[in-house]
Protein backbone atom coordinates (compact mmCIF):
# COMPACT_ATOMS: atom_id res chain seq x y z
CA UNK A 1 0.00 0.00 0.00
CA UNK A 2 1.36 3.35 -0.89
CA UNK A 3 1.87 5.62 2.00
CA UNK A 4 3.49 8.49 -0.20
CA UNK A 5 2.90 8.87 -3.75
CA UNK A 6 4.56 12.39 -5.95
CA UNK A 7 3.69 12.39 -9.56
CA UNK A 8 5.41 14.72 -11.41
CA UNK A 9 5.94 17.42 -9.66
CA UNK A 10 7.88 20.55 -11.15
CA UNK A 11 9.61 23.04 -8.51
CA UNK A 12 11.60 26.23 -9.33
CA UNK A 13 14.12 28.26 -7.31
CA UNK A 14 12.84 31.69 -9.16
CA UNK A 15 14.07 30.93 -12.77
CA UNK A 16 15.87 27.89 -11.87
CA UNK A 17 13.53 24.60 -12.96
CA UNK A 18 14.84 22.25 -9.97
CA UNK A 19 13.00 19.48 -10.13
CA UNK A 20 11.65 18.72 -13.49
CA UNK A 21 8.93 16.03 -13.10
CA UNK A 22 10.01 13.80 -10.36
CA UNK A 23 7.60 10.88 -10.01
CA UNK A 24 8.12 8.14 -6.99
CA UNK A 25 6.10 6.35 -4.32
CA UNK A 26 7.18 5.20 -0.87
CA UNK A 27 4.87 2.41 0.40
CA UNK A 28 4.25 1.75 3.95
CA UNK A 29 6.91 -0.53 5.63
CA UNK A 30 9.50 0.22 3.12
CA UNK A 31 13.15 1.59 3.52
CA UNK A 32 13.32 3.86 0.39
CA UNK A 33 16.13 5.80 -0.73
CA UNK A 34 16.66 9.11 -3.25
CA UNK A 35 20.84 9.10 -4.46
CA UNK A 36 22.69 11.46 -6.39
CA UNK A 37 25.20 13.87 -6.66
CA UNK A 38 25.40 17.03 -4.94
CA UNK A 39 23.00 19.25 -6.46
CA UNK A 40 20.98 17.03 -7.78
CA UNK A 41 17.87 18.04 -6.21
CA UNK A 42 17.32 15.21 -3.63
CA UNK A 43 16.97 18.01 -0.51
CA UNK A 44 14.78 20.24 -2.79
CA UNK A 45 12.23 17.25 -3.12
CA UNK A 46 12.10 16.38 0.27
CA UNK A 47 11.25 20.10 1.32
CA UNK A 48 8.50 20.26 -1.19
CA UNK A 49 7.19 16.65 0.52
CA UNK A 50 6.94 18.33 3.55
CA UNK A 51 5.56 21.55 2.33
CA UNK A 52 8.80 24.27 3.00
CA UNK A 53 8.54 24.11 -0.96
CA UNK A 54 5.11 24.06 -2.85
CA UNK A 55 5.65 23.21 -6.47
CA UNK A 56 4.66 24.75 -9.25
CA UNK A 57 2.35 21.98 -10.49
CA UNK A 58 2.58 18.02 -10.07
CA UNK A 59 0.87 16.20 -6.57
CA UNK A 60 1.68 14.80 -3.64
CA UNK A 61 -0.42 12.77 -1.86
CA UNK A 62 0.19 11.03 1.35
CA UNK A 63 -1.37 8.43 3.49
CA UNK A 64 -4.25 9.02 0.96
CA UNK A 65 -4.71 12.84 0.94
CA UNK A 66 -3.36 15.11 -1.38
CA UNK A 67 -1.15 17.60 1.22
CA UNK A 68 0.32 20.27 -1.26
CA UNK A 69 -0.54 23.81 -0.18
CA UNK A 70 -1.37 22.86 3.61
CA UNK A 71 1.36 24.42 5.87
CA UNK A 72 4.36 21.63 7.22
CA UNK A 73 2.62 21.68 10.87
CA UNK A 74 -0.19 20.12 9.62
CA UNK A 75 1.81 17.67 7.91
CA UNK A 76 3.34 16.64 11.00
CA UNK A 77 -0.08 15.95 12.88
CA UNK A 78 -0.74 13.86 10.02
CA UNK A 79 2.12 11.47 10.78
CA UNK A 80 4.99 12.63 8.55
CA UNK A 81 8.48 14.07 10.24
CA UNK A 82 11.53 15.96 8.27
CA UNK A 83 14.84 15.46 10.02
CA UNK A 84 16.47 17.76 7.78
CA UNK A 85 20.21 18.07 6.73
CA UNK A 86 22.70 19.94 8.55
CA UNK A 87 20.49 18.83 11.82
CA UNK A 88 18.68 22.11 12.62
CA UNK A 89 18.74 21.00 16.43
CA UNK A 90 18.22 23.97 19.08
CA UNK A 91 21.63 24.51 20.14
CA UNK A 92 21.53 26.22 23.04
CA UNK A 93 18.25 23.85 24.13
CA UNK A 94 19.23 20.76 26.21
CA UNK A 95 19.05 17.63 24.60
CA UNK A 96 15.48 17.37 26.70
CA UNK A 97 14.71 20.47 25.61
CA UNK A 98 15.10 19.79 22.19
CA UNK A 99 13.12 16.30 21.87
CA UNK A 100 9.81 18.19 24.17
CA UNK A 101 10.14 20.98 20.90
CA UNK A 102 9.54 17.75 18.52
CA UNK A 103 6.62 16.76 20.60
CA UNK A 104 4.62 19.84 20.11
CA UNK A 105 1.51 18.15 18.12
CA UNK A 106 1.38 15.31 20.51
CA UNK A 107 -1.23 15.58 23.71
CA UNK A 108 1.02 16.32 27.32
CA UNK A 109 0.18 13.18 28.38
CA UNK A 110 1.76 11.33 26.22
CA UNK A 111 5.47 13.43 25.69
CA UNK A 112 6.56 11.38 28.83
CA UNK A 113 6.40 8.14 27.06
CA UNK A 114 7.44 9.27 23.77
CA UNK A 115 10.85 10.59 25.48
CA UNK A 116 11.34 6.94 27.31
CA UNK A 117 10.96 5.64 23.82
CA UNK A 118 13.81 7.73 22.35
CA UNK A 119 15.74 7.16 25.66
CA UNK A 120 15.57 3.67 24.42
CA UNK A 121 16.34 3.74 20.83
CA UNK A 122 19.42 6.30 21.62
CA UNK A 123 20.47 5.66 25.26
CA UNK A 124 23.66 8.11 24.46
CA UNK A 125 20.89 10.66 24.71
CA UNK A 126 19.19 9.95 27.59
CA UNK A 127 22.94 9.82 29.53
CA UNK A 128 23.09 13.63 28.27
CA UNK A 129 19.53 14.53 28.61
CA UNK A 130 20.59 17.75 30.53
CA UNK A 131 23.41 18.63 28.43
CA UNK A 132 23.12 21.49 25.88
CA UNK A 133 22.80 20.15 22.75
CA UNK A 134 25.36 22.80 20.91
CA UNK A 135 28.63 21.29 23.09
CA UNK A 136 27.80 17.76 21.76
CA UNK A 137 29.67 15.94 18.92
CA UNK A 138 28.17 15.68 15.49
CA UNK A 139 27.59 11.98 16.34
CA UNK A 140 25.22 12.94 18.69
CA UNK A 141 23.29 15.62 17.08
CA UNK A 142 22.30 14.42 14.52
CA UNK A 143 20.98 11.54 16.82
CA UNK A 144 19.03 14.30 18.68
CA UNK A 145 17.55 15.41 15.63
CA UNK A 146 16.64 12.15 14.62
CA UNK A 147 15.18 11.19 18.33
CA UNK A 148 13.18 14.68 18.02
CA UNK A 149 11.68 13.59 14.56
CA UNK A 150 10.34 10.71 16.01
CA UNK A 151 8.93 12.85 19.17
CA UNK A 152 6.06 13.28 16.63
CA UNK A 153 5.43 9.28 16.08
CA UNK A 154 5.50 9.70 12.64
CA UNK A 155 4.26 6.65 10.23
CA UNK A 156 6.77 8.46 7.26
CA UNK A 157 10.32 9.44 8.55
CA UNK A 158 12.06 11.90 6.07
CA UNK A 159 15.87 11.48 6.56
CA UNK A 160 18.48 14.06 4.92
CA UNK A 161 21.76 13.56 4.65
CA UNK A 162 22.00 11.64 8.22
CA UNK A 163 25.49 10.41 7.98
CA UNK A 164 26.83 13.67 6.71
CA UNK A 165 30.14 14.49 8.88
CA UNK A 166 30.42 11.54 11.01
CA UNK A 167 33.03 9.07 11.24
CA UNK A 168 33.15 5.78 10.05
CA UNK A 169 31.63 4.21 13.31
CA UNK A 170 29.24 6.69 13.97
CA UNK A 171 27.93 6.20 10.30
CA UNK A 172 27.25 2.44 11.13
CA UNK A 173 25.48 3.39 14.07
CA UNK A 174 23.13 5.60 12.25
CA UNK A 175 22.40 3.48 9.99
CA UNK A 176 21.91 0.12 12.19
CA UNK A 177 19.22 2.95 14.37
CA UNK A 178 17.68 3.69 11.17
CA UNK A 179 17.23 -0.31 10.16
CA UNK A 180 15.93 -0.10 14.02
CA UNK A 181 13.44 2.05 13.57
CA UNK A 182 12.39 0.90 10.12
CA UNK A 183 11.69 -2.55 11.48
CA UNK A 184 9.79 -1.45 14.39
CA UNK A 185 6.99 0.01 12.38
CA UNK A 186 8.28 3.15 10.70
CA UNK A 187 8.07 4.02 6.90
CA UNK A 188 11.47 5.71 6.08
CA UNK A 189 12.30 8.18 3.45
CA UNK A 190 16.14 8.55 2.75
CA UNK A 191 18.03 11.31 1.05
CA UNK A 192 22.05 10.06 1.45
CA UNK A 193 25.07 10.96 0.03
CA UNK A 194 26.56 7.88 1.00
CA UNK A 195 25.03 5.61 -1.49
CA UNK A 196 26.46 2.24 -0.87
CA UNK A 197 25.18 2.23 2.84
CA UNK A 198 21.87 3.76 1.87
CA UNK A 199 21.17 0.87 -0.92
CA UNK A 200 22.48 -1.56 1.58
CA UNK A 201 19.58 -0.93 3.95
CA UNK A 202 17.19 0.20 1.57
CA UNK A 203 14.07 -2.15 -0.20
CA UNK A 204 14.05 0.38 -3.51
CA UNK A 205 16.24 2.86 -4.79
CA UNK A 206 15.93 6.20 -7.01
CA UNK A 207 18.44 7.81 -8.82
CA UNK A 208 18.00 11.78 -8.92
CA UNK A 209 19.97 13.28 -12.03
CA UNK A 210 19.86 17.11 -12.31
CA UNK A 211 16.22 17.64 -11.21
CA UNK A 212 14.85 14.17 -12.90
CA UNK A 213 14.73 9.99 -11.86
CA UNK A 214 16.62 8.46 -14.27
CA UNK A 215 17.12 4.83 -12.60
CA UNK A 216 14.67 3.51 -10.15
CA UNK A 217 14.61 -0.91 -8.93
CA UNK A 218 15.37 -2.85 -6.04
CA UNK A 219 18.32 -1.54 -4.01
CA UNK A 220 20.09 -5.14 -4.12
CA UNK A 221 19.67 -4.44 -8.14
CA UNK A 222 21.12 -0.73 -8.42
CA UNK A 223 23.82 -2.04 -6.04
CA UNK A 224 24.72 -3.83 -9.00
CA UNK A 225 24.22 -1.87 -11.76
CA UNK A 226 26.99 -1.08 -13.39
CA UNK A 227 26.07 2.99 -14.43
CA UNK A 228 25.06 3.35 -10.80
CA UNK A 229 28.22 1.95 -9.38
CA UNK A 230 30.57 3.84 -11.69
CA UNK A 231 28.61 6.96 -10.65
CA UNK A 232 28.11 6.97 -6.91
CA UNK A 233 29.69 3.68 -5.61
CA UNK A 234 33.42 4.17 -6.85
CA UNK A 235 32.78 0.81 -9.26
Amino acid sequence: MSMLTVNDIHVYYGSIHAIKGVSFEVNEGEIVTLIGANGAGKSTTLKTVSAMMKPKTGTVVFDGKSIVGIKPHSIVSRGMAHCPEGRRIFQQMTVQENLEMGAYTRDKNEIDDSIAHVYELFPRMKERFKQTAGTMSGGEQQMLAMGRAMMSKPKLLMLDEPSMGLAPLLVDEIFRIIVELNRAGTTILLVEQNAHMALSIAHRGYVLETGKITTTADAKVLLEDEAVKKAYLGG
